[in-house]
C-alpha cells in the first residue's frame, strides 16, 4: 500500500521549473556551457548598444516626407529619399504617364509565380496562362498595339528590368542546365566533350566578362546594319552563365542515384528518354533542390551586374537618385530599401524550396 502511494506521488511530481518553459529553453540553448554563456552575454551587450540607437535613428528621429535639407537638420534616417523618388527607383526612365503598364505587368508576373508555386495548379491550363501572361506583359512594356504608345526597350529600367532578367533568365537556365548535365553523362564522346568544354569554359570566367563580351565584343562580329537588343544580349549571357553551374549541381544528383535504379528501368524495357524522365531525373532533381536554389538566389542577385553595360536595373536607378545633389549623403537609407527588395525575392525562393522539399519527401 505504501509503495503504491509513493509511486502515485512520484508520478504527480512535476519537473523542476529550471528544466521546462522559458527558463529551461534558455538553459538548454543559450547557457548550457561556460563558452555559450559568455557568447550569449556578449551578444546581448552588443544588441543593447546597437538596437536602441538604430531604432532611434530609423524611426524616432527619421524623416519620411520632407526635403533633403530638412532631413539633414533632423539628424535621423532620411526615408524621404525613397518616398520622393519611389517611382523613379522602381520604374526608372519608363514614361511617367505610362508607368501603370509595368506595374500591371509585374502584378501579372507575381500572380503567375504564385500559381506556379502550388503543385495543385501544375496543369496544362497553367502553361496556357503563362503564354497569355507573357504576351500581355510584353505588350504592356513594349506597346504599339491596342492604343498603347510604343516604348523603346532602352527605357525599360528599374524593378521591371530586374524581374525580367532574373525570372526569365533563371527559368530558361534551368532546363538548359539539366540538358547539359545529361549531355556530360552521355556515352556519346562528341556530345560529352562539347558539354564538358562548354561547362568548364563558362565556369572559368566571371559573369562580368560574359556581359562585357555580349555588349561590346559580340556586336563587332555581326553583319553591318544588324543589331541585337542590349537587354536580349544580357539575358542570353545570364542564361548561359547560370546554366553551367546548374549543370554541375544536377550532375551531382545524377551520380547520387544508385546503379540499381538504372538497371531496374532498363529491365522494364524503358528507353533512354523514358528512363530519365520517369525514373532518374525525378529522384536526382529532388536531391539537388537545396544547392540548385542556392545557385538561383546567387544568379538573382548577380543581375545587378548589368549596370556595367549601361542597363538601368533597380540598383542603377537607385545610384542615379543618389547622384542628385539634393539627396547626396543618404545612401544608407536607399540601399536598405533595395536590400529589402532583394531579401524579399531571395527569402521567397528559399521558403518555396523548403516547402517543396517537404511535399516531395512526404510524397504529396
Amino acid at each position: 500500500m505504501v509503495d503504491s502511494s509513493q509511486s502515485i506521488q512520484a508520478e504527480q511530481l512535476k519537473p523542476p521549473i529550471t528544466r521546462i518553459g522559458v527558463i529551461g529553453w534558455l538553459r538548454a540553448n543559450l547557457f548550457n556551457s561556460v563558452f555559450n554563456s559568455f557568447l550569449t552575454i556578449v551578444t546581448l551587450y552588443f544588441l543593447w548598444k546597437i538596437v536602441p540607437a538604430f531604432v532611434r535613428w530609423a524611426f524616432i528621429d527619421s524623416s519620411w516626407n520632407t526635403t533633403g535639407a530638412a532631413c539633414r537638420a533632423a539628424g535621423g534616417a532620411c526615408w524621404s529619399i525613397v518616398a520622393k523618388n519611389f517611382r523613379f527607383i522602381i520604374f526608372g526612365f519608363f514614361p511617367y504617364e505610362s508607368q501603370w503598364r509595368p506595374l500591371v505587368a509585374m502584378i501579372l508576373l507575381f500572380i503567375l509565380l504564385l500559381l506556379s508555386s502550388n503543385r495543385r495548379f501544375w496543369r496544362k491550363w497553367l502553361g496556357y496562362a503563362w503564354l497569355i501572361g507573357l504576351f500581355a506583359m510584353g505588350l504592356l512594356l513594349k506597346g504599339g498595339l491596342f492604343g498603347l504608345s510604343s516604348v523603346d526597350s532602352t527605357k525599360w529600367s528599374g524593378l521591371p528590368l530586374t524581374l525580367l532578367l532574373s525570372v526569365f533568365g533563371l527559368t530558361a537556365a534551368y532546363p538548359l542546365g539539366v540538358a547539359l548535365a545529361l549531355g556530360r553523362q552521355s556515352r556519346m564522346p562528341a556530345i560529352k566533350s562539347l558539354c564538358v568544354v562548354y561547362i568548364e569554359t563558362i565556369r572559368g570566367v566571371p559573369l562580368i566578362s560574359l556581359l562585357f563580351m555580349s555588349s561590346v565584343m559580340f556586336p563587332l562580329f555581326l553583319p553591318e546594319g544588324i543589331t541585337i537588343n542590349n537587354i536580349l544580349r544580357a539575358q542570353v549571357a545570364i542564361i548561359l552563365f547560370t546554366a553551367a553551374y546548374i549543370a554541375e549541381v544536377v550532375r551531382g544528383g545524377l551520380q547520387a542515384i544508385g546503379r540499381g535504379q538504372y538497371e531496374a528501368a532498363e529491365s522494364m524495357g524503358l528507353n533512354y528518354y523514358q528512363k530519365m524522365r520517369l525514373i532518374i531525373l525525378p529522384q536526382a532533381l529532388k536531391i539537388v533542390i537545396p544547392p540548385t536554389v542556392g545557385i538561383l538566389i546567387s544568379a538573382f542577385k548577380d543581375t545587378s551586374l548589368v549596370v556595367i553595360i549601361g542597363l538601368y536595373d533597380l540598383l542603377k536607378t537607385t545610384q542615379s537618385t543618389l547622384s542628385d545633389p539634393r539627396w547626396m549623403g543618404f545612401s544608407i537609407e536607399a540601399y536598405i530599401f533595395i536590400a529589402l527588395i532583394y531579401f524579399a525575392g531571395c527569402f521567397s525562393m528559399s521558403s518555396y524550396s523548403r516547402r517543396l522539399e517537404r511535399e516531395l519527401y512526404r510524397g504529396n
